[in-house]
C-alpha cells in the first residue's frame, strides 16, 4: 500500500519496488542510451545485448565530453523514465507529500569488472533540504552477475556513521565520499548483511541519505556493460542544493556532466584502468 512506503523506509532503510515502473518505458530508456553510445563506436550490434567494442571515437566527434555525457543523459526517453508520472508517483508515496526531482542525471555504464565502492549519500547532496530520497533504475535486467547496487542492511541506523558524516561536504571539505572498508569485512564487523537481488526490467530500489551502499563489479562476461541510473526525489517547495539543478546543472566543482565517470569514452584505454 502507498501509504506505507514511508513507514517501510525508515524502517529498513530502503525500498525494493517490483514492477514500479513501465517496462516498455525502461526498454526504451535502455535503447536510447546504448543507440548513443553506439553512435561514437562503443557499443556493437545488436544494441540491446549491451556489448562493449573496446574501441571509441567519442572524443574524436565530440570532443566537449560534458556536453555529449549531458546529452546522453537528458535523452527524452531516458528522461521519459527517470522524471516522468510513473517515478513522481513512486516518490510522491516514499515522501508523503508532492515531490521534485533534481534536474541532475546519474546515469551509470559499468564495463566488465567494475564497481561502486560503499558510500552515502548524504555527503553529496546536502546544501539543501534533508528530506529527499536516491531511486536507483536498472536499466533492463541486472542480474547478480552484473554487480547490481548492493544495501548494508541497518546502516541507515548507525548512529557512529551519521555522526561522523552529518554535514560533511565533499566539494567543500576535500574529503573523500566513499568508505575505505571491503564491504564484506564492514558487514561482518557490525553483524550486517549485504542485501541485494535479481533485478528485473521495471524494478526500482529508492533509499535515503544514510543508507551504505555500493555496487559488486560486473561479472557477466562477453564486454557487456551493466546500464542503470539514480535520480534524487526531494519534497518539492524545500531548499535545493543548487549544484544538481539549473540548465545545466554546475555539478560537482563546476565541472557539470563533465565530471563524470560516464563522461569518458569506453575505449581500450578506459576498459583497462
Amino acid at each position: 500500500m502507498p501509504e506505507q512506503l514511508p513507514g517501510r523506509l525508515a524502517q529498513d532503510g530502503y525500498l525494493l519496488l517490483r514492477g514500479a515502473l513501465p517496462a516498455a518505458q525502461v526498454r526504451a530508456a535502455r535503447l536510447a542510451v546504448l543507440a548513443q553510445l553506439a553512435s561514437v563506436g562503443e557499443i556493437a550490434e545488436p544494441l540491446d545485448a549491451a556489448v562493449a567494442t573496446g574501441h571509441s571515437r567519442r572524443a574524436e566527434l565530440h570532443p566537449d565530453l560534458g556536453h555529449f555525457w549531458r546529452s546522453v543523459c537528458e535523452a527524452p526517453a531516458l528522461r521519459a523514465l527517470s522524471h516522468g508520472p510513473a517515478m513522481a508517483a513512486v516518490a510522491d508515496a516514499v515522501l508523503g507529500v508532492p515531490s521534485e526531482p533534481f534536474d541532475f542525471l546519474w546515469l551509470r555504464t559499468m564495463v566488465e569488472g567494475r564497481a561502486s565502492p560503499l558510500h552515502i549519500d548524504h555527503v553529496y547532496m546536502n546544501r539543501g533540504t534533508e528530506h529527499l530520497v536516491t531511486a536507483w533504475i536498472p536499466l533492463g535486467d541486472v542480474p547478480l552477475a552484473a554487480g547490481p547496487l548492493v544495501v548494508v542492511e541497518g546502516s541507515h541506523r548507525w548512529e557512529d556513521l551519521a555522526a561522523r558524516y552529518r554535514g560533511i561536504d565533499v566539494d567543500r571539505d576535500g574529503l573523500p565520499g566513499s568508505f575505505p572498508e571491503d564491504a564484506l569485512s564492514l558487514a561482518r564487523q557490525r553483524g550486517a548483511r549485504l542485501l541485494t537481488a535479481d533485478f528485473r526490467t521495471g524494478d526500482l530500489l529508492v533509499f535515503g541519505m544514510f543508507t551504505l551502499h555500493g555496487s559488486f563489479d560486473n561479472r557477466l562476461g562477453g564486454g557487456r556493460v551493466r546500464l542503470s541510473c539514480d535520480v534524487r526525489w526531494q519534497k518539492a517547495g524545500k531548499p535545493r542544493d543548487d549544484r544538481w539543478f539549473g540548465d545545466p546543472p554546475s555539478g560537482h566543482g563546476g565541472t557539470g556532466y563533465g565530471g563524470m565517470n560516464g563522461a569518458q569514452p569506453l575505449g581500450a584505454a578506459y576498459l583497462a584502468r
